[in-house]
């Protein structure tokens, strides 16, 4: 019996046929309930309320792109309900028209995340083409975990040297049991071990320009704590225990979407969830969250406001919504897309895929 449960927690929304794999279904949850009776205001309310509504770009400084859900992971809170399972993965083509687009645009970082994308059969050679345009900052977002998963992995702190990468991984925590409770048995010692084979290279070393960069999210229906208290709790542990190092810790608030949903749904922690992230609200985080400094483009060329977005299906307000048809100067011009979800990144001292947004 325990086998069974083992099995059912370790496949995706997906796999298992579940209504909240669909996003129009979560959508619902999102805008029925607590927010259609009133209890709690809408965002677009909240954000009104300060004359914040619309919400509009600042000006583009990310490209993120997805080239895949496909990940040797299923953890327990993924936004991206990614797995073994997926199998959305980016071609070629739509890789050389992102190139077209790293090459002519005015962002200054590129941020390449999954699934993991190291398991996309092109992330190599779409990686060595990305990393001759020069772009400042080129982030690759590693489970850690695939370095060790196969020996065809086994090389790529090597890789990312090589084409300097500045990589942030997950890591929900220091210790074994909290770790492996979110992303499955096994993880943490895999995630240690690949650390020190990262900073055996240089990565995350004093003064190493081959930067390395760990996330933490809450394993369970609260919100991060400190995040710099955080950062150093971190690297005192880590250092003390495995000799570890690295640059920073960047907390992420979950948001209620996918897997995470799901489990507020089953642990019955859904409306408690909504109602601290609407307690925590705080105007100064909307200045900069990360949707008015970024595009989003998912596997299949579309553009999103951000990753949260394209996980519900929510495309740019504009007449440009692929790749292949990309014109910053129109997208600039746009209003961005909100939904209920959107607490999560103005909740506290706010969130993004960098961490908090607010001092």
């Amino acid at each position: 019996m325990l086998k069974e449960k083992k099995k059912k927690k370790q496949q995706s929304l997906h796999k298992r046929n579940s209504d909240l794999a669909v996003a129009n279904k979560q959508l619902e949850k999102l805008s029925n309930g607590i927010f259609a009776n009133g209890e709690l205001p809408t965002f677009s309310e909240k954000i009104n309320e300060t004359n914040q509504f619309p919400l509009r770009p600042k000006g583009l400084e990310v490209l993120q792109i997805n080239v895949g859900y496909m990940c040797n992971q299923v953890c327990e809170h993924c936004h991206v309900d990614a797995g073994p399972d997926r199998k959305e993965i980016m071609t070629r083509e739509t890789m050389e028209q992102c190139l077209d687009v790293i090459k002519n645009t005015g962002a200054h970082t590129l941020d390449l995340t999954g699934g993991a994308p190291e398991m996309n059969p092109n992330f190599r050679w779409f990686v060595e083409e990305a990393s001759k345009v020069g772009i400042k900052d080129f982030i690759v977002r590693s489970n850690l975990t695939i370095i060790r998963a196969n020996k065809k992995y086994h090389d790529l702190p090597e890789f990312f040297k090589k084409n300097n990468v500045h990589i942030i991984s997950s890591m929900p925590h220091w210790t074994r049991g909290k770790t492996d409770k979110q992303r499955g048995e096994g993880v943490f010692d895999q995630s240690i071990e690949a650390l020190q084979e990262l900073n055996a290279v240089g990565y995350g070393m004093p003064n190493s320009e081959l930067r390395l960069d760990l996330v933490y999210n809450p394993s369970g229906a609260f919100l991060p704590s400190n995040q710099a208290s955080m950062e150093k709790d971190f690297k005192k542990a880590l250092l003390e225990d495995f000799n570890i190092q690295f640059h920073n810790l960047f907390a992420i608030t979950n948001l209620p979407i996918s897997r995470f949903l799901d489990y507020l749904i089953a642990s019955d922690n859904y409306e408690d969830y909504m109602y601290s992230l609407v307690d925590a609200y705080n105007p100064a985080a909307v200045k900069n969250v990360m949707c008015r400094n970024t595009i989003s483009i998912s596997w299949d060329g579309f553009l999103y406001d951000c990753d949260f977005n394209q996980m519900l299906e929510l495309k740019v307000a504009s007449k440009i919504q692929h790749i292949s048809e990309y014109n910053e100067e129109i997208l600039n011009n746009r209003n961005i897309v909100i939904s209920q979800h959107c607490y999560g990144c103005t909740a506290g001292a706010g969130s993004s895929c960098q961490g908090t947004v607010t001092e």
